[in-house]
């Protein structure tokens, strides 16, 4: 099978969309089109039923979808292992991690990684961990900067780099500011502003409060830190936050007894997939860069 034709073929139906498959292939429409259909005419089947707008898997194309990526993966893994037998740090490092580490954690180790490899070209994405972890998986990134999960995938790794406190905070004259004393069902009398209850931060939280029966009011959310912190700000409910976004508008409110909130941050990389020296040195670059504080 023709390379570029599975590249084409994943990135379609990853996209659900032939325009925006070109945009992220930086080809033109009619090449991706062709592409695919060079796949399909190989195959003599239909990988796609175009419906109206909708670009639809046929049976054949869900069959083919996994073990396409898997060829795409080894193939990459097969240029990463010979790329390595040289001692040159260089080529493109994909990688990805959340706009809240991207913000306090990231800043200083790419600055020094970038100064000591100016020949690594840096493709840096900003996402959820949860969908980083999930890139990393299908061999689509090759490191994730992140919020690491309860329960990793068992061909990811994790290293954990940060330990990161999370803080039950609200605004200076929220009603439950203030208090010496809180129970978890003060907490729960009161609307929440938390991430979506896919992110691993909001696992973390509803399970503080599973245990008494308690659902948290969420009338808000947004998976992005800094918004929430906003909102909290605002007076529009109560979070939980890390030490970095509490100020002087968003401050700590006691712990109710017994109740441990914290999360771990770190980098997380496919076991089965050969690293890149650039994906091995930026590592040991974030390592020599949270020393002291690694487990």
């Amino acid at each position: 099978m023709d390379v570029a034709s599975l590249q084409a073929f994943v990135a379609v139906a990853e996209q659900g969309s032939f325009s925006h498959a070109a945009a992220a292939l930086f080809l033109t429409q009619p090449a991706v089109s062709k592409r695919v259909s060079a796949l399909e005419a190989e195959l003599e089947t239909r990988l796609f039923d175009r419906i109206g707008r909708a670009i639809l898997l046929t049976e054949a194309g869900r069959l083919l979808l996994p073990r396409a990526r898997h060829i795409l993966g080894e193939l990459e893994d097969s240029r990463r292992a010979i790329a390595n037998l040289s001692d040159e740090v260089a080529g493109v490092l994909a990688l990805a991690t959340s706009h809240h580490i991207g913000l306090h954690h990231l800043p200083p180790v790419l600055r020094s990684f970038t100064a000591e490899h100016g020949a690594v070209e840096l493709d840096l994405r900003f996402m959820d961990s949860e969908a980083a972890c999930r890139a990393v998986d299908q061999g689509d990134l090759e490191l994730a900067v992140v919020t690491l999960p309860p329960q990793a995938s068992a061909r990811l790794e994790t290293l954990p780099l940060w330990p990161d406190p999370l803080h039950l905070a609200a605004a200076v004259g929220h009603p439950l500011a203030g208090r010496p004393e809180l129970t978890l069902a003060d907490l729960a009398a009161w609307p929440a502003i938390l991430p979506a209850a896919s992110t691993f931060t909001r696992q973390i939280a509803e399970q503080a409060f599973a245990p008494l029966g308690l659902q948290l009011k969420t009338g808000l959310s947004s998976n992005y830190l800094e918004t929430i912190k906003m909102l909290v700000s605002v007076g529009l409910g109560w979070s939980i936050l890390p030490a970095t976004l509490l100020d002087a508008q968003v401050i700590a409110l006691p712990l109710p007894g017994g109740l441990r909130l914290e999360r771990t941050l770190g980098v997380v990389h496919h076991r089965d997939r050969s690293q890149s020296n650039a994906a091995r040195a930026f590592m040991a670059h974030l390592l020599r860069h949270a020393r002291g504080k690694t487990f």
